[in-house]
């Protein structure tokens, strides 16, 4: 009697089939996020900060090989799923286009990829890394996890199974829908955003804060004007005044230009506050805060003021607490949902993080020497985490002599002194 995951993927051939309608081109031509308010990110990525963040995650995690391994001797494996993690997922993406498109709708809440199997033998054919807006998770009757998956251009509905959909989620409260970093982020990037804008406006009006025009004459009133089209309007004469102060002196083009008041006006500046005074330190406030929400150091941003030592810990710290965990689980849904349960008994899908270190080569180098000398790492092991061929006899490992096992040093030990002694008396 089949299994419910078996009986899941028999359904897969009742229509609509997936395949039927949706394609790499079609998946892969919508946008990564949604627009919007300042959670999507058409409105977030305006911020340089926020724009730089995501790039710097998915850049990080699309670098990163990927291969299989056996889960015993911990070697790489030959396995037919190594095309399509390491050559080419789908007609479309590279390996690294795949897990970067993957990982920045991640960031937005959840990274889709859709399995697209042979339909006799069920095998992995093509992965097609989906946006999340044209996925909808929901849970049925009895609690199991589908897909609504929306044609990006037909708007055509299909249900997907759960076995052919890796879902990488962010942090989730439910456990199956992962909500956006740019959501939880919302408040500190709407404050940005704003203090952006006001910025905007300041350098739209020539750069000077706004003032006041006064005159003791009657401006009350209105007075008839003709527009460009021939339409006459009735305007208040302070509207008419207003506008042609901010026609003859506002914005860039106009900075610096001398005014001419006549019939009494007077203009007085309304000076630069205090609060004013701030902007440039709040902006560093909110880079900080985006940063932190990403989990991404300030010195790769161009921020901050950090030592050579300091930038090296931190990009120490940004691989094993930002990276790491992100890591972890593309591992965990790349190894469930495309090997076989026998296969994921004896191999796991694995992603190197060493090459997001690879810059740091004094690092790097007293990290090998460590591993070397303590008999961890063999020279082929090391040639090997640096992409280059073994080379004979290069499997030897060693140790050094000056390190016993604890349950031996007594002996040892002992040993050294009755030496020492027969060596003193034969002198």
């Amino acid at each position: 009697m089949a299994n419910r995951f078996e009986r899941g993927l028999m359904g897969l051939s009742s229509p609509p089939h997936i395949r039927n309608d949706t394609t790499v081109a079609t998946l892969t031509a919508a946008s990564a996020f949604a627009t919007g308010d300042c959670t999507s990110a058409s409105s977030a990525m305006k911020l340089s900060a926020v724009d730089r963040c995501i790039e710097l995650i998915s850049d990080s995690i699309g670098k990163l090989p990927i291969y299989i391994q056996d889960r015993d001797s911990r070697n790489r494996v030959q396995h037919e799923l190594n095309r399509l993690l390491t050559v080419r997922p789908n007609e479309a993406q590279t390996p690294t286009d795949f897990k970067k498109h993957i990982e920045a709708n991640r960031l937005a809440g959840n990274g889709y990829a859709l399995i697209v199997r042979d339909p006799v033998t069920l095998k992995p054919q093509e992965l097609i890394s989906v946006p999340h807006e044209l996925v909808s998770p929901y849970l049925d009757n009895d609690g199991h996890v589908w897909y609504r998956l929306i044609h990006p251009f037909t708007g055509s509905v299909s249900t997907v199974h759960r076995a052919d959909m890796i879902h990488v989620m962010a942090y989730s409260h439910n456990g199956y829908k992962g909500i956006s970093v740019l959501e939880r982020a919302s408040e500190v990037i709407a404050a940005a955003r704003a203090s952006q804008q006001y910025n905007l406006n300041y350098y739209a009006n020539g750069g000077q804060p706004g003032g006041v025009l006064e005159t003791e004459a009657d401006l009350s009133g209105t007075k008839t004007i003709t527009l460009a089209d021939g339409k006459e309007i009735s305007v208040s004469k302070k509207d008419l005044i207003r506008r042609e102060w901010e026609k003859r002196h506002s914005g860039p083009s106009n900075a610096q230009r001398i005014a001419i008041l006549d019939y009494g006006l007077k203009y007085t500046p309304i000076s630069v506050t205090n609060r004013d005074a701030q902007f440039v330190e709040n902006a560093e406030i909110s880079v900080q805060d985006i940063a932190r929400f990403f989990g991404v150091p300030l010195y790769k941003l161009q921020s901050g003021k950090q030592s050579y030592n300091s930038n090296e810990q931190n990009s120490i710290e940004y691989v094993v607490s930002t990276l790491h965990p992100i890591v972890t689980r593309y591992e965990e849904a790349f190894t469930y949902r495309l090997l076989t349960f026998a296969d994921a008994e004896r191999y796991r899908i694995r992603i190197n993080l060493n090459a997001e270190l690879r810059g740091d080569f004094t690092a790097r180098g007293s990290w090998y020497e460590k591993m070397r000398n303590i008999g961890a790492y063999s020279a082929n092991d090391i040639r090997d985490l640096e992409d280059l061929p073994d080379v004979d006899g290069g499997d030897e490992r060693y140790a050094s002599l000056n390190y016993v096992p604890l349950s031996d040093w007594k002996k040892l030990s002992q040993n050294r002194n009755d030496g020492g002694n027969a060596n003193a008396n034969n002198t």
